[in-house]
């Protein structure tokens, strides 16, 4: 029996995974970090790297070392209500919901809406580019047999090879050192803690438990059967595939912090990308930046229709096929694209916000119940503590004008006050340790009653 991938079939399922993690915010994030941080941009991105590249790699090995098929699988051993419900809210999610539409409006914002002639019309012209895109996604997501294919041997190649080509430009003829450019404040005091943060919010945890059931299906086609060999392969991939992120999101940062020499601090990672395209390649830059990030798009967006999909289908087998689900999921994707970026990402925040914390810590205490035996009364006394804390940050995510009108301004502020980490996007932490400490106390009371018994 076939244990072990080929190096060809393991470097095609790293190509894979990666491409199905590496979207456009992949790009942006430390992009706009690098500029900001400016002579602190190593400090930045050493935390930047444990919560964009760490975490993720952990989600990955979570589902491979604990033999989950999934994420349902992996979350179910919390409890089956709890497994069914936060399965369906973070596919949703971070597909047709929110991260899916996202992913169709970024190319459109950064590359081809700079290309429309002069006084086209913009919402036509989403709707056309939206169009195009979900049908090309649709396509490719139809056929989820031939996914390492398209991903791993086609279009996460041509991202990196047209992605290559700018950062190549951008890092070997830098018109400054990065010493030379001065920190904004969020950087000065605590580039470390602003880097952590920067990598929280590439939600890619998220995406790591997401994708893990696409490649445990390709390893499973490609003939490993038993299960230990199958952890065993995907922990690989997800390694090679998080490290190959990392050496990216470290180029693309220190690329971001030398365009300070001849580009002001921009407002966001997608226009510090337009200002380096432009820089180097002139008017072609446009063109150059669009591609990458239409490649970086796509793929993601198959993914993400091919894992949202047949998690659906495993969930509630004989209720819908593959194709159904898939052709669902790629319309709601296309209807919400064309409600624009803005609208997209000031509703997604707050779910984003409160889903994050659970999905860190479902991979941490799968792992130490795996590892270490933790016991599930202690494993279900943490995340209990940390489902409710996450309320709190979906609260501080609503917008301004949103928390006025739900009176939250004040509620919140005497929160930050009291809970440690709070205001720095990490409130959940204590929690989550009260729960581990009513956890051991509760265990510790189960045991003083079944002796006395």
């Amino acid at each position: 029996m076939k244990t072990n991938l080929t190096w060809g079939e393991t470097l095609s399922i790293t190509s894979m995974l990666f491409g199905l993690f590496f979207g456009a915010g992949n790009l942006i994030f430390p992009a706009f970090m690098g500029q900001e941080a400016g002579s602190n941009v190593w400090y930045a991105l050493a935390g930047f790297l444990i919560t964009g590249v760490g975490m993720p790699m952990l989600a990955v090995t979570a589902l491979g070392i604990t033999g989950s098929s999934g994420l349902l699988n992996l979350s179910q051993r919390i409890g089956r209500r709890f497994g069914l419900i936060f399965t369906c809210a973070l596919y949703l999610t971070i597909g047709p919901f929110f991260a899916s539409p996202r992913c169709v409006t970024v190319p459109f914002e950064i590359g081809a809406k700079a290309l429309l002639p002069a006084g086209f019309n913009e919402q036509l012209a989403l709707f056309l580019f939206s169009l195009a895109f979900m049908a090309a996604a649709l396509w490719f997501s139809l056929r989820p047999g031939k996914i390492l294919v398209w991903t791993g041997k086609i279009l996460t190649p041509l991202f990196l090879v047209v992605l290559g080509v700018l950062l190549a430009a951008a890092l070997t003829q830098p018109t400054s050192t990065i010493t030379a450019f001065t920190p904004t404040p969020a950087y000065t005091t605590a580039p470390v803690l602003q880097g952590l943060l920067d990598g929280y919010n590439t939600m890619d945890t998220l995406a790591g438990l997401a994708f893990g059931i696409i490649v445990v299906d390709v390893i499973r086609e490609l003939g490993i059967k038993n299960s230990g060999a199958i952890a065993k392969n995907t922990i690989k991939a997800g390694v090679f595939s998080c490290l190959l992120m990392g050496i990216i999101y470290i180029l693309v940062a220190i690329a971001g912090a030398e365009s300070r020499g001849y580009a002001p601090i921009n407002g966001n990672g997608g226009a510090v990308l337009a200002s380096i395209s432009a820089y180097y390649f002139s008017d072609a830059g446009a063109a150059l930046l669009a591609l990458i990030v239409l490649f970086a798009c796509l793929k993601t967006v198959i993914g993400l229709i091919t894992s949202c999909s047949e998690a659906f289908l495993k969930m509630f087998p004989g209720k819908f096929s593959y194709h159904q689900l898939a052709t669902v999921f790629a319309v709601i994707t296309f209807l919400i694209a064309n409600v624009g970026l803005s609208a997209i990402i000031q509703f997604s925040l707050p779910v984003l916000m409160m889903l994050y914390p659970i999905a860190i810590m479902l991979t941490l205490t799968a792992l130490a119940g795996h590892i270490c035996g933790l016991d599930r009364l202690i494993i279900r006394s943490i995340m209990t503590a940390v489902v409710l804390s996450s309320i709190f940050d979906f609260m501080k995510a609503l917008p301004p004008n949103w928390l006025t009108t739900l009176g939250l301004h004040g509620f919140l502020s005497q929160l930050a006050t009291i809970l440690p980490f709070f205001s720095q996007g990490f409130g959940w932490i204590c929690p989550a340790l009260a729960g581990l400490a009513a956890g051991f106390i509760l265990k510790l009371l189960r045991a003083k009653s079944n002796n006395s018994q």
